[in-house]
């Protein structure tokens, strides 16, 4: 069973974190779905979970499906990502990260 609490802070910090990669400022997208700034900070910081129709909105300013509001699983800092990135590549047995290395080179390539 998923605990609110934690739905309700994940999901404020995927907003966020959504809202920031498109350069949008906090008072622009609370302008845009027709809420006060301090609502949406109430959100982003986890205080309380939107209404359905404010989901819809926040999805459709961010040029998004709704569901990715709820892809929450990798919601991480940077640093964080890198430091477990570093670990399992230490971790590793040679040809593990020579498919690590590969994969990797091949991704960036095609982007």
């Amino acid at each position: 069973m998923v605990n609110k609490g934690i739905l309700t802070k994940k999901v404020g910090k995927r907003i966020k974190e959504l809202r920031e990669s498109k350069g949008i400022k906090q008072f622009e997208l609370a302008e845009k779905i027709d809420i006060e700034p301090t609502n949406l900070s109430k959100i982003e910081n986890g205080v309380y979970l939107p209404r359905e129709d404010k989901l819809f909105k926040i999805a459709n300013v961010l040029e998004i499906e709704i569901k990715e509001l709820f892809d929450v699983g990798h919601v991480k800092k940077r640093e964080d990502i890198l430091e477990e990135i570093e670990n399992i590549l230490q971790n590793s047995k040679d040809n593990e990260l020579a498919f690590f290395y590969r994969f990797l080179k091949s991704y960036k390539e095609l982007v």
